[in-house]
């Protein structure tokens, strides 16, 4: 029978997937200013949503009506670019992640349409027939300026909240500030200052894919609080049961009955069922927070960022807002096995403590059993006398009427003197048909018990 053939995967294939950049065409068609809106969505089923957010992003390609050399899709990035008569540019940017997938909207105005400002789109006809697949993780509306970095007094009544953020980026022209506080349409602020010299090309990319990467990460971390905290309440709930089981246990072990065991063996076996669980869930939704935690590091100090006077510097607010969230989560994820382990090693305890009462029943039915079986041999033996008896008296008594029928015939003179002398010949017969019996019988039932060997077949 043959195996079948598994297939492999083709290398060249393979090699140019790992080396292939889909995102390299769109810095292409990038320039400022510009306004950009971003949204993304966590997904609560990513095999089944990823690709649903991929057929989506077809679907409003379509509606837009983009042309098939304008567009590429791939299995984790898409864009598309709309040109209007007027000149002005929609660029649309999908990306499917791990856990969430995001949409870049991009509109470049002509040369002679008016400045970019905060809000809704304003390219001609625009929409956004977005459905989205998961929980939102954020959004956000960013300006990119060619101009200087206006002032304070002018950057102010833009962008709402109490306290302004500013940091300059990547190099001295670079600048940016944010108040990381949702407007009224619920999307964080920034006005970026790029440049005259660097208004084009991969730089306006690199600012933005930043800005997303750390508010994305830096609010997936965030979200994970509400349900940090409520395991923080259940993982003390069960310290404590198991705390004070374990100190029941200690003192009464020692005298428990069956019943006690069984108990407690449920008892224990729920608990651990129920941390088990939660536990799982935890590893699911929290293990991931260390990669995001470093992944915002990383991008806030690949900014280079430097003070702006009069703002407060924006990594300012993003580590407040995420420090000590990876490594409490971390240590929750270790207290949670902890607590799983201390469920399991009481229950060892109450498991060893059920052998051992098992082993000692069965030693003791076993020393029962001896005695029994000794009982009996002895009895055995006491019956096996009584009829060497019993039979040495049949004999001699039918002995005694052949002796007197002999007497009477003449042929035997003294009937009682015969009969006597034939009483220790009689015990002497009984005995022989005892042990005989005896010896018969053990050959039959222990040829009865050994299985008959087979021949082995010759060669």
């Amino acid at each position: 029978m043959t195996k079948p053939e598994i297939a492999k995967p083709d290398a060249d294939e393979l090699i140019r997937k790992l080396h292939e950049r889909p995102q390299m065409p769109v810095a292409e068609w990038l320039r400022a200013p510009a306004h950009v809106h971003y949204k993304a969505f966590r997904m609560s089923d990513p095999p089944v949503q990823r690709p649903a957010s991929r057929h989506e992003f077809r679907s409003l390609l379509e509606a837009f009506k983009v042309s098939a050399d304008t567009m590429a899709i791939h299995d984790t990035f898409g864009y598309g670019v709309k040109v209007e008569a007027s000149g002005d540019r929609l660029i649309l940017i999908w990306q499917a992640h791990t856990e969430y997938y995001s949409y870049q909207t991009w509109h470049i105005p002509s040369d002679h349409a008016g400045e970019v400002t905060f809000g809704p789109m304003t390219f001609p006809q625009y929409r956004s027939p977005i459905t989205p697949l998961g929980a939102e993780v954020c959004r956000l509306d960013i300006l990119l300026m060619i101009k200087p970095l206006p002032g304070s007094e002018t950057l102010r009544p833009q962008l709402p909240g109490p306290v302004l953020y500013g940091s300059r980026i990547l190099d001295e022209e670079t600048a940016l500030v944010t108040s990381f506080t949702p407007d009224e349409h619920g999307r964080e602020r920034y006005w970026v200052s790029v440049g005259s010299g660097r208004s084009s090309k991969s730089h306006l990319q690199d600012i933005v894919d930043a800005i997303v990467r750390i508010e994305t990460y830096y609010h997936l971390l965030l979200m994970q609080k509400p349900l940090f905290s409520a395991a923080i309440d259940q993982a003390y709930k069960f310290e404590q049961v198991h705390l004070k089981q374990r100190e029941i246990i200690s003192e009464h072990i020692g005298h428990a009955d069956p019943l006690a065991l069984q108990r407690w063996l449920n008892g224990l076996t729920q608990d651990w069922l129920k941390t088990t669980r939660l536990s799982s869930k935890l590893h699911f939704e929290l293990s991931a927070s260390g990669p995001y935690d470093k992944i915002v590091h990383r991008t806030l100090a690949s900014l280079d960022e430097r003070t702006l006077p009069l703002y407060r510097p924006m990594s300012e607010y993003v580590l407040s807002g995420i420090t000590g969230v990876a490594e409490g989560n971390q240590q929750l994820l270790k207290r949670m096995d902890t607590l799983r382990s201390g469920f399991e090693g009481t229950i060892s305890i109450i498991r060893a403590r059920v052998d051992l009462m098992l082993q000692s029943q069965n030693l003791t039915l076993l020393i029962s059993v001896d005695k029994t079986t000794k009982s009996q041999a002895i009895l055995q033996y006491t019956v096996e006398g009584l009829s060497v008896i019993v039979i040495a008296y049949y004999l001699s008594g039918l002995m005694a009427y052949i002796f007197k029928g002999l007497h009477e015939m003449g042929w035997l003179g003294n009937a009682d003197i015969a009969a006597a002398l034939f009483v220790p010949l009689s015990l002497g017969l009984a005995l022989g048909i005892t042990i005989f019996g005896r010896k018969l019988l053990h050959k039959k039932f222990s040829g009865e018990s050994t299985p008959p060997t087979s021949e082995k077949p010759k060669a």
